[in-house]
């Protein structure tokens, strides 16, 4: 009894040992994954930080938070590295243009982390140079844009950008070609390099991830009479479903006698 209980004491210690060795070894496994991972993700961090060194800096006029999404995300793929400039006196009302604001600017230092740059907000130009085209959109809309990415060119000079792009071209509402016949024509006359890109098929992935990260979301451009322009196309678009369900409807209700009348007739 004696020598048996001796035995499998020495067993149960060897097991101990065993299992501390095993328990030793697998934290120094732990360990040495860890400093892989650390070691990795320094790798991932110093690439990223040259990446970010080796990307041209480009001036980008954005309009709002959500429009700046795909345009940030591409430049950088790209080889840009964005810096924001704020200048869109067109908003109203002002309460309006603070929201829009506030809201680029949490998603720039929050998710995107990228610098914004409020520059001038002229509404007195605005008013002067914008505003008297009134209702006639195409004209009014190329004042506007000439406008605010005026400004954007004389920042981009100021703080030594080379290139220079804006966020106007995400939304399929904007006048596409018109603002590339502003941008380009202004661009040059500051020294500088435009950057276009037809953003309009990121649309909807901007419109998801938008939605994603909470961002308040406009439903119009932005000055007043685009406010009216865009309230009413959406009754016209209520309207057009509507007329549209009391026609299915209506279609419905006349396909069933019609149905009942030719199984009378087969029978």
């Amino acid at each position: 009894m004696h020598d048996e209980r001796v035995s499998h004491e020495g067993t149960t210690d060897r097991r101990g040992e065993a299992d501390v060795d095993a328990k030793k070894s697998q934290d120094a496994q732990e360990i040495l994954d860890a400093k892989e991972i650390l070691g990795a993700q320094e790798i991932l961090d110093a690439r990223a930080s040259v990446d970010a060194g080796e990307r041209k800096p480009l001036l980008l006029h954005a309009c709002c938070g959500p429009c700046s999404l795909e345009p940030v995300r591409l430049l950088r793929e790209q080889g840009y590295e964005p810096t924001i400039c704020w200048t869109n006196p067109n908003i109203a009302p002002v309460a309006e243009h603070d929201l829009r604001l506030r809201t680029l600017q949490a998603w720039a230092a929050e998710v995107a982390h990228v610098d914004v740059i409020v520059a001038g907000d002229d509404r007195a130009a605005w008013e002067r140079g914008v505003a008297p085209a009134g209702w006639d959109r195409p004209r009014r809309c190329r004042a506007c844009y000439a406008l605010r990415l005026a400004e954007s060119c004389r920042v981009a000079r100021e703080r030594g950008f080379e290139y220079i792009s804006t966020t106007l071209v995400v939304s399929p509402y904007q006048l596409f070609d018109t603002c590339h016949d502003v941008l380009f024509a202004l661009a040059p006359r500051f020294g500088l390099t435009p950057v276009w890109q037809d953003f309009r098929p990121q649309y909807p992935e901007a419109t998801t991830r938008s939605r994603e990260l909470g961002m308040y979301r406009q439903n119009y451009c932005g000055c007043r009479f685009s406010a009216v322009e865009a309230a009413v196309d959406r009754q016209h678009a209520r309207d057009a479903r509507k007329a549209a369900r009391a026609q299915q409807r209506a279609a419905k209700k006349n396909a069933a006698p019609v149905t009942h009348i030719t199984q009378e007739i087969t029978a």
